[in-house]
């Protein structure tokens, strides 16, 4: 059994001003994040952690780092658990893309519309449960922390419960959460 934390990053400025992020560099923890990530340090002490992994983003490794600290561990950077590939609409304002009928099309079908110059929902799903595969290979029984995205971890909880990617809109990944994935019976 592998049990997986998959944990959102903690909040920072962008998603403050509800503006997508996205692979945009130098998008950092703030002071509310980074109280998140020292509380959810604490939070998961109650596993014993045997890995913690992170997407590149800073983000994502500063909220991982106090979570490996406090376990004595290193964070290993997992480009396959990045975030979305936004392309075009990478540090636009949420307002501004409601205007967007491509953005309409995309959250009325993340399965079938590709973001434009970006990634479509099924690319980012399949290089989601690959590394998640490979995680379980390599790793066993152990449990194993990813700070990762929402809409990366919304494709896993999706494929977990044999959900279309076109309903993952309704799942709330919020920052600094802990969604939790068991593979006791993932290939039985």
């Amino acid at each position: 059994m592998t049990l997986f934390l998959m944990i959102r990053h903690g909040a920072n400025d962008m998603v403050d001003r509800n503006t997508l992020a996205g692979r945009l560099p130098g998008v950092h923890l703030n002071d509310v994040g980074i109280q998140q990530a020292e509380a959810l340090a604490g939070h998961l002490s109650r596993y014993t952690i045997d890995a913690v992994y992170s997407s590149p983003m800073e983000r994502t490794r500063e909220t991982a780092a106090p979570i490996a600290a406090a376990q004595g561990l290193d964070v290993s950077v997992l480009p396959a658990i990045n975030e979305v590939a936004l392309g075009e609409w990478t540090g636009r304002a949420l307002a501004e893309l409601a205007e967007d009928p491509q953005w309409r099309a995309f959250n009325q079908s993340r399965s079938g519309t590709r973001i434009p110059g970006g990634e479509i929902g099924l690319e980012v799903q399949l290089r989601m449960i690959t590394a998640l595969e490979k995680l379980h290979a390599d790793h066993g029984k152990a449990v194993v922390a990813l700070v990762s995205h929402a809409d990366p971890i919304r494709t896993v909880i999706a494929h977990c419960l044999g959900m279309p990617l076109d309903a993952t809109v309704r799942f709330q990944i919020d920052l600094a959460s802990v969604s939790i994935v068991d593979f006791t019976y993932w290939n039985t």
